[in-house]
Parts: structure tokens; C-alpha cells; sequence
């Protein structure tokens, strides 16, 4: 059955995966983006209704909601060092942005909300794998943010009728479309491109801190089963491969896929970083029927095959 749905953040890496799958089930999608960090590139040729506009505007988001079912709030201003370069940014887009969505979809009639948020919310808490009722300790401004933005999701569940949403912690996603470009990228894109180069890697640390690394279709599956699955507004679920690795177990991955030398270059912890994180996936497994679907090696060969069809030169 067609619906009718927006994704904030629908320009960026994660939002542009997700709008692709809900036009292959052959849904309406409305696109709600700033293009601060989200790539217009990545919505070329689509069928799709996009709105430019910024989280902030009670007016914009309001206007963008109209109409539609289902809401998938991946916009934000992600990053942890960004967040600590610039708290206040970070809070206004990632807290006052999501409660203006909460608002706008409440006072619509969105049937139901499924907001992106992050496993930096766990902080540094010794305990793993992280499980949802253990308490949050985030380090970062990111991962306030993240948290306030959570409370508001489950909040709004509780105090207005019919109103429902669901909140879906990712752990570390990775996969096609995501950029190595910015100051902020992540590690599996910079770590492809500076391989396939011959370029060193620069890592922050020994490289042996582990990641949750989750392929980005995993958490698309995740975030359709979210939107449709009884019994889960008001919840919180982790989303991720369930499984601990190194940075440096990343990169020799990387560097057997390319079939190239792996350079290093270590430099200090990067500051509101944690040591070690994985998820427990039991309450997604059995609220959500979610299971990963593609395995870290697997993930890497996607992404490094993306990554070269659309970047021939980085070899």
C-alpha cells in the first residue's frame, strides 16, 4: 500500500538511502533538507518532492509534514568533534529542530514519527554490549542533544493521544553515498579513499577501540519495519550490526578489498570519544522483527565498489 512520507535530512547519506527505498515500495516521499551537509547529487533522478528549508523554521517543518503519514527524522547536524567546536549549533538543530518536527507532526496528524538518533547517547558507561535500559551518559554535546531529542519522542508518545514515535539508535553506519570530503567524515569513507590513493590513515589512538559498524541497508530495513511495527511507539531500539571491531580490523578489511597497502598515522583521542561500543539487538529483533541483513565484510565490498564507480580517479 502507497504513503505518503517525509524524510528530513533526506539529501544526506543515510536519508538518501532511505528515500530510495521507500520509492522501490513505491511510496510518495516528500524531502525536507538544508543542504548544509546533505548533497543534492544524492537525490538526482528521483521522484520525489523536495523542499528545501531549515529545522528551526517551526514554519518550514510545518509546512513540509502536511499531509503526510509517516515522518523519518534523519535531519540533523551530526558530528561528535562539531558538536564540541560548536554546542550551540548542535543543540538548536538536533534539539529545537526535533521538537519543532514532534510539534508540526503532532498538530498534522502524522500518524507516527521515526526519529534517527545515536549510540553516542551510552556515553562511556563500562557496561557491553549497550542494551536500551541501561542509562544514558553521553560525553558530547551530540550525545545530549541526541538524548534530549529522544526524551521529547517518547514524551510526546506519552502525554498526546495517538500520537506515536519511535526512536532507533544507530550504531556507526557505513555504505554507499557517504562522503570522505568533510573535516567530519567518518572513518570508513576516509579510510577508502586515503587507501585506494596510497594515501596514509590517520587514526585517532591505537585503532584496537571498537565500532558497531552497521551497513547502511541494515538500518534502512530497520527504519521500514519502525514506521509500521505494533506495539513499538514510544520505544527505543538499538540498530546495529550487533558485533564488536577494531578501527584497525576496518582498515585491513579496507585494504585486503582494494588490494593496497595499508599506511597508519596515529594521532591523539579525539576529545567526547569513547573507547568501546556494541549493541544488543534483542529488544529490535523481537519488537521489530529486525535482523541484519548485510555483514560488515560484505558492507565494505558495496561501499568500496560505490565508492570507485562514482570516484574512478582515487586510484
Amino acid at each position: 500500500m502507497s504513503r505518503r512520507v517525509l524524510v528530513t535530512g533526506g539529501g544526506g547519506f543515510i536519508g538518501s538511502n532511505l528515500v530510495r527505498a521507500l520509492l522501490e515500495r513505491g511510496d510518495e516521499v516528500r524531502v525536507l533538507d538544508n543542504f548544509s551537509t546533505g548533497n543534492r547529487a544524492n537525490l538526482v533522478g528521483l521522484d520525489i518532492e523536495v523542499m528545501e528549508g531549515e529545522l528551526r523554521s517551526y514554519e518550514r517543518v510545518h509546512n513540509a509534514v502536511r499531509g503526510v503519514e509517516v515522518v523519518f527524522h534523519l535531519g540533523a547536524l551530526g558530528s561528535v568533534p562539531r558538536s564540541v567546536q560548536d554546542p550551540l549549533t548542535s543543540s538548536a538543530v538536533n534539539v529545537e529542530g526535533t521538537l519543532n518536527v514532534l510539534l508540526a507532526a503532532r498538530d498534522s496528524g502524522v500518524r507516527r514519527v521515526v526519529y534517527s538518533s545515536s549510540s553516542s547517547v551510552y556515553g562511556s558507561t563500562g557496561d557491553l554490549p549497550r542494551t536500551e535500559p541501561m542509562p544514558a551518559d553521553p560525553i558530547s554535546p551530540y550525545g545530549v542533544a541526541k538524548l534530549a531529542a529522544e526524551r521529547y519522542c517518547v514524551s510526546f508518545s506519552r502525554v498526546y493521544d495517538s500520537f506515536e514515535s519511535v526512536v532507533l539508535r544507530y550504531f556507526n553506519v557505513f555504505g554507499p553515498r557517504q562522503s570522505p570530503f568533510s573535516q567530519y567524515a567518518a572513518v570508513v569513507p576516509r579510510f577508502i579513499d586515503a587507501i585506494a590513493a596510497g594515501r596514509p590513515i590517520t587514526i585517532e589512538g591505537d585503532g584496537e577501540q571498537s565500532r558497531d559498524f552497521t551497513y547502511v541497508a541494515n538500518v534502512v530495513d530497520a527504519s521500514l519495519r519502525a514506521a509500521v511495527a505494533e506495539g513499538a511507539s514510544g520505544r527505543i531500539f538499538n540498530i546495529a550490526a550487533g558485533q564488536p571491531t577494531s578501527v584497525n580490523a576496518v582498515a585491513d578489511a579496507i585494504g585486503r578489498i582494494l588490494d593496497k597497502p595499508v599506511q597508519r598515522i596515529h594521532v591523539p583521542t579525539r576529545a567526547g570519544d569513547i573507547r568501546d561500543s556494541w549493541a544488543d539487538l534483542t529488544a529490535a529483533r523481537e519488537a521489530l522483527g529486525f535482523e541484519p541483513l548485510v555483514g560488515l565484510e560484505q558492507g565494505l565490498q558495496h561501499t568500496v565498489a560505490a565508492f570507485l564507480a562514482t570516484h574512478p580517479e582515487a586510484t
